[in-house]
């Protein structure tokens, strides 16, 4: 059967299997699989009980759960073929919880489809983009029998919460072992736009703490107190101002020793992206942007460093007012970091600062919450370009190559950890409105992903593994 044949085949066995394929992927959907959530902690293993079974009955594979201490991963292996690659798909059964509740415009675990989209917690991160590989490779079965290539599936249900019981998981030599693989396949990021595919080959890292401002030991009355006690939440907000300057420049000494600056390259690669700085600031209700001036919006989000405060905690907040000098002030912060920065030399670069900015009569405490590095993924691997080859296939043009403002932590310890090309190629859209209320993925991004999922098996049998 030549390629032109096969890729009819697909097509027709996608068209003529839709009403199923979105059956198996509301089953999913409708288990709320919330990990942040401990009531809802007998639905995360429910969905892990799910993947297996599904794994097992509909693509023949040997399928398990592994216990982490937390969320179970699930497991799942076809037979290893001489001479032909392996290739592990990764993905995350947990979702983020669905509050506010009150602003979802249907139940947030009934999938609800509207105007060619389908709305539910989960359509698109990540239990859309695991479901089009699900179709994907049923579809491939059906048109061939078999896989071409040895499949692996690496499932874990803690993604939303840090992946602490995967990455404990892999650092045990023979669990990297049972994971070992050529390449490693992510869907948990975005296209480039309707119909305009892409391949994310940059994530950044993250790096975040708490910062407390600690001054008397109680609640004061600001007017007895006022002018002559150092107000916490006052010092708090010049700490943090003194973190970041007007145009978004970290003012941390040394933090951009180990950047590495954007090749010409990368540039001309992110210029050639659909994006419309007009059209972004409306979708985001904005009406100016921040930042570097010397570097470019897309430029800015997924290839240099970026501080925010995440949430900001200090005295009163109830109805009506209450004239105090709160007795403390916490703020969360993250540093968005790229590759070459290490997250312990930023936790010792704010600690320095810290000690250097706090005033008198103020003590400071930091609590680091998590940190990882970023990466950058060479775009001349053989498992990327067969990647672009489906992509183009199913759209009819070359994808586009991105980096990613976000981060997947574990993915860069995945690929450290494995030593194997990283494919990260999304199917969903930027404004799918994942993390928030009435998330969605179109119909369309679905069944273009599982379209180019039944593709990517053939494309990746074609790679020689000779070195």
């Amino acid at each position: 059967m030549n390629e032109t044949d096969k890729y009819n085949d697909y097509k027709y066995h996608i068209e003529t299997n839709k009403e199923a394929f979105l059956s198996q992927w509301f089953e999913a959907l409708r288990i709320p699989s919330v990990s942040a959530q401990r009531e809802h902690k007998d639905d995360v293993r429910r969905m892990a009980g799910w993947l297996v079974s599904f794994l097992r009955a509909n693509l023949g594979l040997n399928s398990r759960t592994i216990e982490t201490g937390g969320a179970p991963l699930v497991y799942a292996e076809s037979p290893k073929i001489p001479g032909a690659p392996t290739v592990l798909i990764y993905g995350h059964y947990d979702v983020q919880p669905a509050e506010p509740f009150e602003e979802w415009v249907s139940p947030p675990f009934e999938p609800t489809i509207r105007d060619g989209k389908v709305y539910c917690r989960g359509a698109n991160d990540d239990k859309g983009q695991w479901s089009a590989h699900l179709c994907g490779l049923q579809t491939y079965l059906a048109v061939n029998g078999s896989f071409p290539i040895q499949i692996k599936f690496i499932l874990e249900g803690e993604e939303e919460v840090g992946s602490d019981g995967l990455s404990t998981f892999l650092g045990v030599e023979k669990n990297r072992q049972l994971l070992a693989c050529d390449a490693i396949v992510v869907s948990d990021t975005s296209a480039a736009g309707p119909g305009i595919p892409a391949i994310t080959y940059g994530l950044r890292g993250v790096v975040g703490f708490e910062v407390k401002t600690i001054g008397p030991n109680r609640d004061l009355h600001s007017g007895i107190y006022g002018g002559s006690v150092y107000n916490p939440a006052i010092a708090l907000a010049k700490i943090i101002d003194s973190i970041i300057d007007e145009n978004g420049k970290i003012q941390i000494p040394g933090f951009y020793d180990d950047v590495v600056e954007i090749s010409p390259m990368e540039r001309e690669a992110l210029a050639g992206n659909p994006f419309d700085e007009k059209e972004n600031k409306a979708h985001i209700g904005i009406d100016a942007e921040f930042g570097e001036p010397e570097y470019t919006t897309l430029e800015r989000r997924g290839a240099r460093p970026a501080f925010d405060v995440n949430g900001l905690t200090s005295g009163y907040q109830g109805e009506g007012g209450k004239t105090i000098i709160p007795s403390w002030a916490s703020a969360k912060i993250t540093f968005r970091t790229v590759p070459n920065q290490d997250p312990e030399k930023i936790r010792e670069g704010l600690r320095a600062h810290l000690a250097k900015v706090t005033p008198p009569g103020i003590k400071t405490e930091l609590t680091c919450s998590q940190g990882s590095g970023g990466m950058v993924i060479p775009l001349d691997g053989p498992f990327i370009v067969a990647a672009s080859d489906a992509l183009e296939r199913v759209h009819g043009r070359r994808p586009l190559f991105v980096r990613d403002g976000g981060s997947i932590p574990i993915v860069a310890k995945l690929r450290q950890e494995l030593n194997a090309e990283t494919i990260l190629i999304g199917f969903g859209l930027e404004d799918d409105g994942i993390h928030s209320p009435n998330e969605k993925f179109n119909l369309r991004s679905f069944f273009d992903g599982v379209q180019t999922s039944a593709l990517l098996w053939d494309a990746f049998a074609k790679i020689s593994l000779e070195k």
